[in-house]
């Protein structure tokens, strides 16, 4: 049974279902997650698609349907008996769910772990104390693991076997209409509601002025799943900006971009791994952030940033996310800029750091070890 609440699981959990798949074709996967999993032949109970929400209050307001989503997924469980749980990031719900799994003798596999290198650092034990195994995709997040006596091991990221372009440079060029001597940039908002509404019509703000000050600039958007194109279209209409939408070849489109202006999430380290720097936003409500500030602890919050222990791209939070400030950044990082050069060789350093191809294949025989495991039990 596998258990991912969001865009960036739902990516890792269909990865992990494909390699499942070739190793184990036996294996019979389910549980909760996106389409992306389910076109990996994950059979989903629920889709995440539904409850895709973050922030305190906006979890509070959804609460009862959260808990009556973490008791249906219980009750199949008890029915199905699956031979390990697999959770894949979203922790706040997925160890309420560990811990009805744990009450029924399931062995607990936790793929990206709680983020307490960050905050929370305690959780670690608590986690240690209900999970039987732990992969992590980043190696800064292993220390507090190991001082909790968890069982945990960094095996190499997903995303440097999965980020590859699709099309070579020219036939992506075709691809996308981009004429010689434009600029492209990518317009990389999120797929969650929230982030869409706070940061979206900003960039769009932002997008305008750098389109004044360099109209040879073309401005693209990759598509999130999830995201409904009708809300995007809404939003550019009402701020008269023209942005290509698109839903394919969003790595080929990556490797052609001069800049992107990205909500941090996991596509600003696939952006890294194409060699795309970004300027990166990132805000929320004055409540959640003033819980966040006595909550976390942190320098940088961009996966590229973090890895590297040092601000390499800009980020611009809360307050910082304006658009004059935004376009100066993303200026600086057009294609001929001198300081583009140098962002994109400390990303190249980042992207080292996650480790050696093939971790997809490590990571799902590790998991399907202790599958086979759980069975006998």
């Amino acid at each position: 049974m596998m258990s991912a609440g969001e865009a960036s699981g739902d990516l890792h959990g269909a990865r992990l279902a494909a390699e499942l798949k070739k190793q184990a074709p036996e294996a019979e996967l389910m549980g909760f997650g996106g389409d992306l999993m389910a076109g990996e032949g994950v059979n989903l109970w629920y889709n995440f698609k539904s409850y895709n929400i973050m922030g305190v209050w906006e979890v509070l307001m959804n609460l009862r349907r959260i808990l009556a989503l973490l008791d249906g997924l219980a009750a199949r469980m008890r029915e199905e008996r699956p031979d390990l749980l697999v959770l894949i990031d979203y922790p706040d719900f997925n160890w309420r769910l560990a811990k009805r799994a744990k009450a029924l003798g399931i062995p607990v596999f936790s793929y990206i772990p709680p983020s307490a290198w960050a905050w929370r650092r305690g959780r670690a034990k608590n986690c240690a104390a209900i999970a039987d195994e732990f992969v992590s995709i980043f190696p800064f997040e292993l220390p507090p693991y190991e001082e909790a006596g968890a069982k945990i091991s960094f095996l190499g990221n997903p995303l440097v076997d999965a980020v590859k372009p699709e099309l070579p440079p020219d036939e992506a060029r075709r691809f996308f209409g981009l004429e010689e001597g434009k600029h492209p940039v990518l317009l990389m908002p999120g797929s969650r509601r929230q982030e869409i509404e706070r940061l979206f019509p900003v960039m769009l703000r932002a997008a305008g002025q750098l389109l004044r000050e360099h109209p040879d600039t073309t401005f693209y958007l990759p598509v999130a799943d999830g995201v409904q194109e009708s809300v995007l279209r809404q939003m550019l209409q009402a701020e008269g900006m023209s942005v290509t939408l698109t839903r394919e070849n969003r790595y080929a489109l990556m490797g052609l971009a001069d800049v992107a202006i990205a909500t941090s999430g996991t596509v600003v380290m696939e952006a890294a791994l194409m060699g795309l720097p970004c300027v990166v936003l990132y805000r929320m409500s004055p409540f959640n952030y003033l819980i966040g500030k006595m909550l976390v602890h942190v320098d940088n919050i961009s996966l590229p940033n973090i890895l590297l222990g040092r601000r390499a791209q800009p980020e611009l939070l809360q307050d910082e996310v304006q658009p004059g400030r935004i376009a100066e950044e993303a200026g600086r990082l057009y294609r001929g800029e001198t300081h583009r050069d140098k962002v994109t060789e400390a990303l190249r350093e980042a992207c080292r750091r996650l480790g050696a191809p093939g971790a997809a294949e490590r990571i799902a025989a590790r998991i399907l070890a202790a599958a086979n495991k759980g069975g006998k039990a």
